[in-house]
């Protein structure tokens, strides 16, 4: 390394660590960002050809710099979202090598701060932010052997209907990522069947307003904790195809089959839970329960927003949710491909100090560890609901800069005590 000795290094020049930088470099505080691809590496190769931002242009983005390209309602491409990154990043003069991977993380013994091990040499840290999100080892569900004569991909893996071998196709997770693979692949032609779980089904918009902005003025992308169950129910909402409001029972009109979760394999037959007509209920009255809080804020604030009807309609309940499959038999079915879209989980295996609970979770209240000197930052619900998001992200990485400027007046009011004489006797 050009440069052993760093105050504050930053692990990854995702969003979470761009933002970092920024807040840090807006402090005078030295850094550095260490980035094992290129910057915003996850939007470029682990996301799907077609993906496009969930949030429209004005809502998805850092506070000092807009989409040149798109208007404000607009989505987003993955491309373009890692390319405003990029030049984010260069805008700010962010410190960023990439190429860099990170390999452990130690604390000196009888000294201040930190022995970082890279691909690229040793160096020493006196603070340490985890930017590396939540994103970090895609899960796959132990149920579906490897030898099943089935291709099983992440989401994460997932380009396009073109990689999957000719066959209907079993798309596990109704979050965003798995709805809007099972809608590209049902228009390519195939049979999708999609696994319905748990989930809140906002409108894409509402009265004229996109849901982000309801979420606002709300106040929802402020709720500081999850409510008891809620923290891995997913968000089915979608900037795919100009941003449309995702229907389930739509889904099912135009020929994917819903079922239920997934929730075992035996001789070659899928098994699904008996939750499909419960999961969708919910998703529908928190839709509604969305629409009613909207009407009584556009009413108590005296809005002139057009009424929208037609945003209560409800399709007819199509047969695979009046009488759900409860198994489904892959062969006679003719799927020969599963798209895993459930999820991530965190991977730390590079931080080895004590900062984890015996679950391997981040130990941190607002992303400061209970190791003194380690920051997380990106973790879903760090300080409220959208610190996982982009703008959310943002505001998190003020509040660890500014924990960090204090800490290091700390340690300037030390440093500067240890050089005043002690006083002639």
């Amino acid at each position: 390394m050009s440069n052993p000795d760093v105050e504050v290094l930053v692990v990854g020049a995702g969003q979470a660590g761009i933002a970092m930088s920024e807040h840090l470099t807006d402090r005078g505080i030295p850094h550095l960002v260490l980035e094992q691809q290129r910057i915003a590496e996850r939007w470029r190769s682990m996301r799907w050809d077609s993906l496009v931002a969930n949030g429209p242009a004005w809502h998805d983005r850092f506070p000092g710099l807009g989409f040149a390209e798109l208007s404000a309602g607009e989505f987003a491409s993955k491309d373009q979202v890692a390319d405003y990154f990029a030049a984010y990043a260069e805008q700010i003069k962010a410190p960023i090598q990439c190429g860099v991977a990170v390999r452990s993380v130690r604390r000196k013994a009888g000294a201040p701060g930190f022995q970082v091990s890279t691909s690229s040499g040793e160096l020493s840290a006196r603070y340490l932010v985890a930017a590396t999100g939540p994103f970090q080892r895609p899960v796959i569900p132990q149920l579906v052997p490897d030898d099943a004569g089935l291709l099983q991909i992440h989401s994460s893996d997932y380009r396009n209907p073109q990689q999957l071998p000719e066959g209907a196709v079993l798309v596990v997770g109704a979050g965003s990522s798995g709805v809007q693979i099972a809608a590209e692949i049902q228009r390519s032609g195939r049979q999708v069947f999609l696994s319905v779980g748990p989930h809140d089904r906002p409108p894409r918009s509402y009265r004229g307003r996109d849901f982000c902005w309801w979420l606002g003025v709300l106040g929802k992308w402020d709720a500081a904790a999850p409510e008891a169950g809620a923290e891995h129910v997913t968000i089915a909402v979608s900037g795919a195809d100009g941003g449309q409001t995702v229907d389930f029972r739509k889904l099912a009109e135009d020929g994917i089959t819903l079922v239920g979760r997934t929730n075992g394999f035996h001789a070659g037959v899928v098994g699904f839970d008996s939750d499909l007509q419960r999961n969708i209920a919910a998703g529908d009255a928190s839709y509604s329960a969305l629409l009613d809080e909207a009407d009584a804020y556009a009413a108590r604030n005296g809005l002139d927003l057009p009424e929208e009807p037609g945003a209560r309609s409800v399709r007819p309940d199509p047969d695979c949710l009046t009488a759900p499959l409860q198994e489904l038999d892959l062969s006679a079915a003719g799927v020969t491909s599963i798209v895993w879209a459930t999820g991530f989980a965190v991977d730390y295996g590079w931080l080895q100090v004590d900062a984890f609970d015996a679950q391997g979770r981040p130990r941190q209240q607002r992303g400061v560890s209970s190791e003194p000197g380690v920051y997380f930052l990106g973790l879903p619900w760090q300080s409220r609901r959208g610190s996982s998001f982009i703008w959310g992200v943002w505001h998190d990485a003020k509040y660890l800069a500014d924990h960090i400027a204090i800490q290091r007046g700390y340690l300037a009011h030390h440093e500067l005590d240890a050089l005043v004489p002690e006083p002639a006797n």
